[in-house]
């Protein structure tokens, strides 16, 4: 992550961020090469990763015992330097909120997989929810059949939360303020 601890994100506010993002890339180091996973991700009371990926996934095969990084990606923005109308000397960056999740894979079983399709369906869908156990029983272990079901036990968070915290108060402001209706403007008003 970034380098400079201005923009280091608390450990807490990773967790939180990864838990409401729900979403990210999973990599891993393979014999044949890296490979990446796009995966929704459900963390668990114990603070653990629960996700899926295809069968037929080119990471499927690699993941048990596996050391990963996941990476959720927030809002991010290019930042002009004409927006901290602070000086000539100023230069363009990249706002942004990531955060790393490095850990060990372990496979989880069938229960827990079905779990884990649930656990999405309720978090981010209305009532009435769908659940595995609505559709045609046939259907629903195909289904499973077709996913394999991990959980990535975290070693390391490693979050950032660039906003420009290196600048006064007053020229984050300014570049909230021409960032407009971006998702990444609320995060660059509280920081």
């Amino acid at each position: 992550m970034h380098p400079n601890r201005a923009f280091r994100m608390d450990d807490d506010v990773a967790r939180a961020f990864v838990r409401e993002e729900g979403f990210g890339v999973l990599f891993v180091a393979t014999a044949d090469g890296p490979r990446a996973a796009q995966v929704p991700v459900v963390m668990t009371d114990a603070g653990t990763l629960r996700f899926h990926v295809a069968r037929t996934n080119l990471v499927t095969a690699h993941l048990t015992g596996a050391t990963v990084l996941f990476v959720a990606q927030g809002p991010h923005a290019y930042i002009s330097p004409r927006w901290y109308e602070a000086g000539p000397d100023e230069v363009p960056t990249w706002n942004y909120l990531s955060v790393e999740v490095e850990g060990v894979v372990r496979a989880i079983d069938r229960a827990a997989l079905r779990e884990q399709v649930d656990a999405l369906a309720t978090i981010y869908e209305a009532e009435p929810q769908w659940a595995v156990d609505q559709i045609d029983p046939q259907k629903a272990e195909a289904m499973l059949d077709a996913i394999a079901g991990f959980e990535l036990v975290p070693t390391a968070w490693r979050g950032t939360s660039k906003l420009n915290q290196n600048k006064s108060a007053d020229v984050r402001q300014r570049v909230a303020a021409a960032l407009g209706d971006h998702q990444l403007a609320p995060w660059m008003r509280a920081a």
